[in-house]
């Protein structure tokens, strides 16, 4: 979602605080109050309070104001509110969540992709996880993040699930935060990164059973460490 200028700056500080229970399910977002605080016209706290809307964290309500929602209700899939989430006290819980669906939904897409991917994709795979090793082996954390991110959404969409497909953002918000919150090795492990060239041969050769084991080593693998880091 693109959150550039006024109405970005004025929903950085809002959806934050909303995620962080700061701004708890049922408190009131008043538009002349917001116009007033952030010294902004009522155009730009539409336009924020509209972004809001869209992530179901808001509801305008008649002759009440704009309601903060229950967590129950907010798009817990979309990107911007998984950045705001990690960004707060809420971080462990929603890592281990979100570490919870890649165990269930990775290991059967790499096993339909092992039938499903296209020769462009087994390309790809191939040339990721060999990015992956020289950028982990050389500490460059940046280019190892965006070389993950790519082959595990190339991995969902060569699934042939288009529901599987959609999750790639989700997976790179994950892969992303667990980084910019200083919860990966400055090295990636060495058979993380061994279990990711697995992956990317399996698919290769169409063994879906060794592409679906060697992908629940990788999400059951960085689970197991992410509640070593965070207990």
């Amino acid at each position: 979602m693109d959150i550039q200028g006024l109405p970005g700056r004025l929903l950085a500080d809002l959806g934050p605080s909303i995620a962080s229970g700061e701004l708890g399910e049922g408190s009131v977002l008043r538009i002349e109050e917001l116009e007033a605080r952030y010294g902004v016209s009522r155009t730009v706290v539409r336009d924020a309070v509209r972004m809001l809307e869209s992530m179901r964290m808001v509801a305008p309500r008649r002759r009440v104001g704009i309601t903060v929602r229950p967590k129950s209700d907010w798009d817990v899939f979309n990107p911007t509110v998984i950045a705001w989430r990690l960004a707060g006290a809420d971080r462990a819980a929603q890592l281990r969540s979100l570490g919870s669906l890649r165990v269930a939904v990775e290991p059967a897409a790499a096993g339909l992709a092992a039938t499903h991917a296209s020769d462009d994709q087994r390309r790809a795979l191939s040339a990721l996880a060999m990015e992956m090793t020289m950028t982990g082996r050389a500490g460059d954390l940046e280019s190892f993040l965006r070389h993950d991110a790519d082959f595990h959404a190339t991995i969902l969409q060569a699934s042939g699930n288009e529901m599987f497909a959609h999750l790639g953002d989700t997976v790179e918000a994950v892969l992303r935060g667990r980084t910019e919150h200083h919860l990966m090795p400055h090295h990636p492990a060495e058979y993380a990164v061994q279990l990711h060239r697995e992956v990317a041969e399996a698919v290769c050769a169409g063994d879906t059973a060794h592409a679906e084991r060697a992908m629940r080593s990788i999400v059951t693998g960085a689970l197991e460490e992410l509640d070593e880091v965070l207990s």
